[in-house]
This record gives C-alpha cells, structure tokens and sequence, in this order.
C-alpha cells in the first residue's frame, strides 16, 4: 500500500533547475513590501492544523494585474507534500518570471477525515486569503491551477465547481475526474479500492458524481489542459478521454494528450513533450 500511495504523489522531474532565492520559513510584515522586488516566504499557515500552510512566490516588478500559479500535489488525498511540487514551481520561475506562484499543502485525509469538503474547503481558504492580501502582495485575483494526480482531481474539481470566475485555466496531470467510471466501480485492485474508499464506502450515485469534475464541468468552466498515461494502473485512460469528450461538448478551450505506453507519471521525451504543450498553454491563458 505504502509504494502505491507513493505513485501517487507527482511526476518525476529530471531535468536539472535551479531555486531563485532562500525564503524565509515565516511571513515578513507584507505592509512594507517592495513591489519591485522578488519576495517570497515559506510555510504561511491559514488554518490551525500542521499541513495548512503554503509557500508563496512574489516576482519582482509586479504590479495589480499579476497572476497567481496555484500548485496542488498529489499523494492519494492521504500523503504528499508542496515540496513535491518544487521543480515545478522551478520551471515557472524560470519561464514565467512575472507570474506569482502558491505552493500549498493541505490536510490530509485518513479514515476519520474525508478528502471532501476539507481538501476543496483548504484551496478555498487559500484563494481567500490571497484576495484579501491581494494590495500589500501586488498581485491580482486571477488564477491557474497545475495540479499533479490527486492534486489535478481537486484543481479540477475546485475549478469547475467552486470558483467564482477568477481561475484562468487548469492543469490535470494524471487526476482522476470521474467516480462513477465503471473502471473504478468495479475495479478489482484492493490498493486501490482503499484510496477510492477515502471518499466514501457504498456511496450513492449522487455523492460520486458531486466529487467528480467531469460531472461539475460547465460550459463556463476555465480552459483546461489534460494528460493522462496509457498504462497508468491507478487512473484508467476513460479519466481522461471522457473529459476531453465532456470538455468539446461543452465547448470549453482545451487540449488532450494520451502518452499511450506511460504509466502514472513519465520521463525524457514525454516529460519534454508536457512541459512544452503546458507551456503554450500558459501563455494563452495566464501569462
């Protein structure tokens, strides 16, 4: 169970990056900020509990109209931490150097604590505070998620169903999007039932599709780019292409893409090939 919980935390990021600057592990008093400066501050609590923080990235020369990088990790709703996010957030610094960037954990889910509402009441309580921050950061309320596995299943989900129109776009790197798959409801792997099960035992049809983005999508949904791995043991290939086919339905601005011999998760060319597709994509909608 322990190496299955694992592969759900993020892709595996090879390439070799480098960190802007060291921050500080609390908030500086955020009234004397430079705009005009790179900022950022490490491990910002807005909850009591140990994993609601979030680390956040200021660039420098920024102003009202900057844009926030919301990243979410994976982990199965129960493991994972923002530290697995960190190239990620490195890749951004490094071609986005004008977007603000949140890194957040959230609380975890265990047996006593289900994913939902906590997980999706956490990136809400996130989004309220940088709003309300919004004029001593310099920063805008528009925002994109890139989220990786479980965290791409919360950024969609939160994205569709509880934004207020502030999200731009969103990422889903191997999320799930649909507990009423037959793959899931009959699936046979008992590591795998355990994670569902987070969510609830015996649900009703109602509660699944209530937790599933593909059945909150609108056609006001934010664009949204989806990749999925055609051997992925733990996200079956209809995740995605069911999404994709809801998404040109709806009409909503998307893009798709099937690795067909990756699994969950994925290295060289196919890695380059996401970045570069993620990239473009960026810059349409939140650059």
């Amino acid at each position: 169970m322990k190496n299955l919980k694992l592969s759900f935390l993020s892709l595996i990021f090879t390439i070799t990056l480098f960190n802007c600057s060291n921050g500080s592990t609390e908030e500086e008093d955020v009234n004397n900020l430079d705009s005009k400066k790179y900022y950022e501050a490490l491990n910002i609590s807005y909850g009591n509990d140990s994993n609601q923080k979030f680390d956040l990235y200021l660039p420098a020369n920024r102003n009202l109209d900057t844009k926030i990088m919301i990243l979410v990790h994976g982990g199965g709703w129960s493991s994972g931490d923002k530290e697995d996010m960190n190239l990620i957030k490195d890749l951004l610094q490094q071609d986005f150097p004008n977007l603000a960037i949140a890194n957040i954990n959230y609380r975890l889910a265990d047996t006593n604590n289900k994913p939902y509402p906590m997980q999706i009441e956490d990136i809400t309580s996130i989004i309220n505070y940088l709003k309300s921050n919004k004029v001593k950061y310099t920063i805008s309320e528009n925002i994109g998620f890139i989220g990786t596995s479980a965290g791409a299943h919360l950024s969609l989900l939160w994205s569709y169903a509880f934004d207020d129109d502030n999200t731009n776009m969103v990422c889903s790197i191997v999320g799930p999007t649909n507990f009423t798959d037959p793959a899931y409801l009959n699936n046979t792997n008992p590591d795998l039932q355990e994670l569902l099960d987070l969510y609830s035992i015996n649900p009703e049809t109602s509660y699944l599709e209530e937790v599933s983005p593909l059945h909150r999508v609108t056609n006001l949904s934010p664009p949204t780019i989806l990749f999925y791995g055609g051997q992925d043991p733990l996200v079956p290939t209809t995740q995605g292409t069911d999404m994709r086919d809801k998404l040109v339905s709806l009409e909503v601005p998307h893009e798709f893409t099937l690795y067909p011999d990756a699994g969950h998760g994925w290295v060289g060319l196919e890695l380059i090939d996401t970045w570069t597709k993620l990239k473009a994509f960026i810059e349409i909608y939140l650059n």
